[in-house]
């Protein structure tokens, strides 16, 4: 099979659709608003605690800018929110591109949109196997799975996607939107996903390095066998 090669894409990218699910909300009271401001029919698209969240940030505004995740893609989430955003509709309106038109053919035959703005952080792996008394199931339970896909997908589809993974970096992003016109340069994207690769590779560093230091021992000893 042929690689997908891209050469035609835009410098600046508006941003209308957002995709976001995040385990630390700190700075979204400010955030949020402010991509609004910047592009009043803005939507945003999200999961479980964070679209509860956004629900009573956005109040009347929720109705028109905010959407649930299982609405958009037809589907529940998984007991315990194991899987809320493992779906092809997801991954399409990551990794589509502008130009391409058997792209644009997926995005209209499946009803999906083209996400232009990623904004994910993830399980505190790294805190929670700090902690007194942690068991292994306990670290277990902590690893993230649909965050880091999301933030790779849209970090490799950096040519069209904006993906957020540090709380800190809101502030500058509202700036540039500000003097973007609510788009985002090729220059901003590229180094928000260098930054976004950064994290995912620490964090899968973080779990391997914590199971590496486990033994079959320890983690036969914990559960039950049926």
């Amino acid at each position: 099979m042929a690689l997908n090669i891209v050469q035609k894409i835009d410098n600046n990218a508006k941003i209308r659709n957002i995709l976001i699910s995040v385990f630390n909300k700190e700075g979204l009271s400010d955030f949020i608003p402010g991509l609004l401001a910047h592009n009043p029919e803005v939507k945003i698209y999200s999961t479980g605690g964070t679209y509860k969240f956004l629900q009573e940030l956005l109040n009347e505004k929720a109705a028109k800018h905010l959407f649930s995740i299982s609405e958009y893609t037809g589907q529940p989430e998984m007991q315990g929110g194991l899987v809320k955003t493992l779906d092809f509709k997801i991954y399409l309106g990551l990794l589509s591109e502008t130009y391409n038109e058997a792209h644009k053919a997926d995005l209209l035959r499946t009803g999906a949109r083209a996400f232009d703005m990623v904004i994910v952080n993830l399980y505190p792996f790294g805190d929670v196997i700090q902690k007194e008394g942690i068991t292994a199931e306990d670290a277990r339970t902590h690893i993230d799975i649909g965050g880091p896909c999301m933030i790779r997908a849209s970090a490799k589809n950096f040519l069209r996607v904006a993906v957020v993974t540090d709380k800190n970096d809101y502030p500058e992003i509202l700036k540039k939107l500000e003097t973007g016109e609510g788009s985002l340069s090729l220059e901003t994207r590229f180094k928000l996903a260098q930054k976004a690769f950064i994290h995912t590779a620490e964090y899968d560093k973080a779990i391997a390095g914590y199971l590496s230091k486990r033994s079959y021992e320890e983690i036969n000893s914990y559960y039950i066998f049926q």
